[in-house]
């Protein structure tokens, strides 16, 4: 076994001396500088140095266990961040690392950015002081039971008490339960509710609420608040890790100074007041959180297709009839197939989720001016990447918004600019006749480009044709749908061109990531062949003519994602190839190889085989 080992470990090290580029280079252009990735190595190197921060038995653990084993993660992390002194950046990249979800995540996630973006100056003066030092645990409680993305439609109200200066929070149904919120099972002291704000009998739609859930002297819930934990989830060690909850009110009060004022505020006579501030600004915490899903999207999936290439270049199968050597899995076109669109896809999706990062500080920026021009295509964009990334979107009404404007000779902007050429996209034909023009970024985006403007126009008009607006959103829904996602890959495939196009230092670098962008944007253009050729954007011919070209590359490029072996949690992904050993070590570190007779034989087994050594002697 030992020589057969070394053999694979061998092979692996023969992959990464063929590649065609600097590996190191490559690590700068994904993580988007030498500055980020030395501060990822630092802290990768630190949790994996850790024996808190183990891993490899999680999947052996029950759920109370390993939720206990999270909380004690959770903890020695923040220790560790205490006393390090660890920046912000440091401190984000340490709890990525530990790889453990938990409440931690909403807290930073989703509770301290809703109070930072939705709080007076007075309220994050009181609250964030609190979050940043973990005297209070936070989580997000907006969907309910019977209500996710609509969140119109939750039924939880605050009802404002004028004789006590308190808001009333109350879960009239059993479908206004608070359900699936991280953190809020076990773990959280407080919470940012969303809820019916009603005053003076009347409903003034959703607001946000600061409540206390727990007592901060033993944890046990208040009066009149019920939560728990909602179960286990699919994958065994895998998101059992997070106390996701269930959370009732009844008639629990709260002072009023507790809902987040900072675009509406009630008075002490209960009446509901406008602040100067758009309603819009709410989207700034969902722009956050959102672009943090892209990111994490793009993770997780490098993550997953590091493994699968590794892997795939060190198993062997089948072979020539003669004798020969077995064929790397990786040589085989089916695996190819499968493996290369996703490797670009984790490419993509990353370089997609920096310009987010980007957008979402230059909207930032402008809300502190009071310039709301960009928040709504920010909000579309995210919501959309969000979706796509994850494999679910609507983001039609701002396409459809923005192509009814072009009669007017309003120019649209930002990633809506190219509808600006609707004359020319609308009539073009793709200039390729052979497979190297599609090598070529000009013809890749306007293939794109007039494929979603195509769709988007088409939309337009027939929802134009119905008897009212909403109507039309309602039958063409599906159609809606699908132009909303080529809008979306219209803008990944961009922002891919753009970061080629960019001056990017090293050998054979900007080579490898203008292939990996070929691979993606011609893995779209085949998934999604029938738009492109519904809308004439190409022929048949031109449709067959699209290829491949990563192969040499391949386990180069997941080098590059810099992922340490304690974060890939896998034995079949590990960077020296040591598969096999350590698979055959791995497995008898389970449970129930701590005895040789398994425990239930002298209850179970041994009456049985007896029973059948009895029969069988009789006949």
């Amino acid at each position: 076994m030992a020589m057969d080992a070394a053999a694979e470990v061998d092979h692996l090290a023969a992959e990464r001396a063929a590649a065609r580029f600097d590996v190191e280079e490559m690590k700068v252009a994904w993580a988007g500088s030498r500055h980020a990735v030395d501060v990822a190595d630092r802290m990768a190197r630190l949790v994996a140095s850790d024996p808190v921060f183990r891993k490899d038995n999680r999947t052996m653990l029950s759920r109370k266990d390993l939720f206990k084993d999270t909380l004690r993660k959770a903890a020695h992390a923040w220790r560790r961040i205490v006393e390090l002194r660890l920046t912000e950046e440091e401190a984000n990249l340490l709890r990525l690392y530990v790889d453990q979800p938990g409440y931690v995540d909403l807290h930073w996630g989703m509770f301290v950015p809703a109070i930072k973006g939705q709080g007076t100056e007075e309220q994050q003066q009181k609250w964030l002081p609190l979050a940043y030092k973990f005297q209070i645990i936070g989580c997000y409680a907006q969907t309910e039971l019977g209500h996710g993305s609509n969140v119109q439609g939750l039924e939880t109200t605050a009802t404002f008490d004028p004789k006590t200066d308190e808001f009333v929070i109350h879960s009239p149904t059993l479908t206004s339960s608070k359900w699936w919120p991280g953190g809020l099972g076990k773990a959280s002291t407080h919470a940012v509710v969303y809820a019916r704000l009603i005053t003076e009998g009347k409903d003034y739609g959703i607001h946000g609420f600061i409540v206390q859930l727990r007592s901060l002297v033993d944890h046990s819930p208040l009066p009149g608040v019920t939560l728990g934990d909602i179960g286990g989830k699919f994958g065994s060690g895998a998101y059992n890790s997070m106390d996701n909850g269930v959370l009732q009110f009844d008639h629990v009060r709260i002072p009023r100074d507790q809902m987040l004022m900072r675009l509406s505020q009630v008075t002490r006579e209960g009446k509901y007041v406008h602040s100067d501030v758009p309603k819009q600004l709410l989207y700034g915490t969902m722009v956050f959180v959102r672009q943090s899903i892209v990111a994490d999207a793009s993770k997780a999936l490098s993550r997953a297709v590091c493994i699968a290439v590794r892997y795939s270049a060190i198993r062997k199968q089948f072979g020539s009839q003669d004798g020969g050597p077995e064929t790397q899995v990786l040589n085989y076109k089916t695996q190819q197939s499968r493996l290369f669109p996703l490797l670009a896809s984790a490419y993509a999706f990353r370089f997609v989720g920096d310009w987010l990062n980007w957008l979402y500080t230059d909207v930032t920026q402008k809300l502190e001016a009071k310039d709301f021009s960009t928040l709504q295509e920010a909000h579309a964009c995210t919501a959309g990447l969000k979706a796509v990334t994850t494999s679910v979107t609507a983001v039609a009404r701002i396409l459809m918004k923005t192509v009814s404007q072009l009669a007017s000779g309003k120019q649209p902007v930002g990633t809506m600019a190219y509808m600006g050429k609707v004359q020319y996209l609308m009539q073009c034909k793709c200039a390729v006749n052979t497979a190297e023009d599609w090598l070529n970024p000009v013809a890749i985006q306007e293939a794109f480009e007039a494929r979603a403007l195509r769709m988007v126009v088409n939309c337009a008009q027939n929802v134009s044709q119905a008897s009212s607006q909403e109507e039309g959103f309602y039958e063409r829904s599906p159609d809606l749908l699908e132009a909303a996602v080529a809008h979306i890959q219209l803008i990944i495939v961009t922002k891919f061109i753009e970061k080629v196009q960019q001056d990017i230092p090293g050998d054979g670098v900007k080579e490898q990531l203008q292939n990996l962008c070929n691979v993606y944007a011609l893995y779209i253009l085949h998934k999604h062949l029938g738009d492109f050729l519904a809308t004439g954007c190409i022929t048949p011919k031109q449709g067959a003519l699209a290829n491949e070209q990563v192969r040499p590359n391949a386990v180069a490029l997941v080098d590059a994602f810099n992922h340490t072996d304690h974060y890939l949690g896998s034995v079949l992904g590990r960077y020296d190839g040591n598969v096999y050993p350590a698979l055959y070590e791995e497995a008898w570190k389970d449970p129930l190889n701590e005895t040789v007779v398994p425990e239930g034989y002298h209850e179970y087994l041994r009456p049985l085989l007896k029973q059948q050594l009895k029969l069988s002697s009789r006949l």
